[in-house]
């Protein structure tokens, strides 16, 4: 709270003029009302002259009036910044992704004609160049993803889907990773009729999910998922025993580009969005989403969809 008053700073980091602030002039019509309450109390009680309180009225009203438009300037000019930053984002992500793809089907193709007579050195480095080529398409499509979320833009196309098998597909996937980290599934999955919702939308929730669940545990360990019916919801839900959240950072966890300072001494990678977009699709579907955690002993994500 004393943060946010402090106008100035505020002011600053939204390159805004003081006058153009909303957090100070919204403080200062608060401030004008209440003098202008005041003095139109005493004045009322010392003159009783209607025409003299009238006069003093219509001139407040018309600073109200004056500040009131340097408000709206004010957000107007933020919802501008913020429109132009999503489209930016937008553009150059687009702009990124046709040669980012290009490069990786190259490498493939070199590595699948070239791979007899590559010596085993030429090879790794091949696989680095991959591996980072392919880090940078996934940030490229998560903008992507940021950018139609801003911008209202999340156009789902809804199929009849079976979230167990779906799960399934997902975990004999990540199956490989899983093991090299010395982690199993555990699966529970209840009968549930189809839900209709966007099927890449469900497999974005799902691969944030289970693969942070598998990238924050520290040594072996287990990732429980289970799928129950809950009155007319599917619940989803993905437990790990890996370093959990701390209780200071929990309420920022579905925010933009965060990540928690206790992740980043086991998992330098990642951008901090998923989380975000997850969320994002969830709500978007009709859905509901949350977590439990704990430092040191691992964290529990659910999501919540309607059957009907």
């Amino acid at each position: 709270m004393l943060e946010k008053l402090n106008f100035f700073k505020e002011c600053r980091k939204y390159g805004l003029s003081i006058w153009q602030c909303p957090n100070f002039l919204v403080i200062i019509i608060g401030f004008i009302t209440i003098l202008a309450m005041l003095g139109t109390y005493a004045i009322t009680i010392k003159y009783a002259q209607v025409e003299i309180v009238a006069l003093i009225v219509i001139g407040i009203t018309g600073v109200l009036i004056i500040i009131g438009y340097f408000v709206i300037q004010g957000f107007e000019k933020l919802a501008q910044a913020n429109q132009m930053k999503s489209e930016f984002v937008s553009i150059v992500s687009h702009q990124l992704r046709s040669p980012l793809t290009n490069i990786k089907w190259t490498l493939n193709l070199i590595m699948l004609k070239e791979n007899n007579s590559l010596a085993k050195e030429q090879l790794e480095r091949l696989n680095d160049i991959k591996e980072n080529n392919q880090r940078m398409i996934n940030l490229v499509n998560d903008l992507l993803s940021i950018s139609r979320i801003e911008q209202g833009r999340l156009n789902f196309m809804l199929e009849k889907i079976s979230l167990a098998k779906v799960i399934k597909e997902l975990t004999k996937e990540y199956n490989f990773l899983a093991e090299a980290n010395n982690i199993k599934f555990s699966l529970e999955l209840e009968g549930l009729p189809l839900i209709l919702i966007d099927p890449h939308g469900i497999d974005l929730i799902l691969r944030n999910l289970i693969d942070n669940a598998i990238r924050y545990i520290k040594d072996k360990g287990l990732v429980k998922i289970k799928l129950i019916k809950k009155d007319n919801l599917a619940r989803c839900e993905i437990k790990d025993n890996g370093v959990g959240i701390p209780k200071k950072d929990q309420r920022k966890i579905f925010q933009k580009f965060f990540r928690s300072q206790n992740v980043l001494k086991y998992q330098t990678e990642g951008t901090g969005l998923g989380l975000f977009i997850t969320k994002s699709i969830v709500k978007a579907s009709k859905g509901n989403i949350g977590f439990e955690s704990q430092e040191g002993k691992g964290s529990t994500f659910w999501f919540e969809l309607p059957i009907k």
